[in-house]
């Protein structure tokens, strides 16, 4: 198990990582909507906090050596399900077909009181197909994968 870690995302808040690579897996610890720029919430209401901590699980997965094209199951915590429809848009706009495997569930509180958390599993680009060109087993091989998403 390798630790994933960037500044391009909030500090791990307790004993665990942003993110782990096990194998041709890499496991996304919860984003918050946390800007890592200020250490606060981004401004705004669902859609600006769904964006911010998508962003954050993009960076995550850019520094692990992959991208959201990789993301094989998201979890979505909102504090509120009547939040569902703001975050649903908001995150249609990140992925798009095949779309990865999704469960969304309301929760009592989430850390820091935020809104919404998303956490993912993905795997790495170089062990996406059988076709590996170049693979170090870092994810930042040069092996073709599934075609990419934004």
């Amino acid at each position: 198990m390798k630790p994933i870690n960037t500044e391009k995302a909030p500090a791990a808040i307790g004993p665990y990582s942003q993110a782990v690579c096990s194998n041709s897996l890499i496991f996304v610890s919860g984003q918050l909507p946390i800007d890592p720029a200020t250490g606060e919430f981004a401004e705004g209401g669902i859609k600006e906090l769904t964006k911010q901590s998508l962003l954050n699980m993009q960076n995550i997965l850019l520094e692990a050596g992959t991208d959201l094209s990789h993301v094989l199951k998201t979890t979505v915590f909102l504090a509120d399900m009547n939040d569902f429809a703001g975050m649903n848009e908001v995150y249609s706009e990140f992925f798009t077909e095949p779309f990865p495997a999704r469960s969304a569930v309301a929760v009592k509180t989430l850390p820091k009181g935020a809104l919404v958390e998303i956490e993912c599993i993905a795997e790495k680009p170089c062990c996406a197909s059988h076709e590996h060109e170049i693979c170090d087993g870092s994810g930042r091989g040069e092996g073709r994968g599934r075609s990419g998403r934004r």
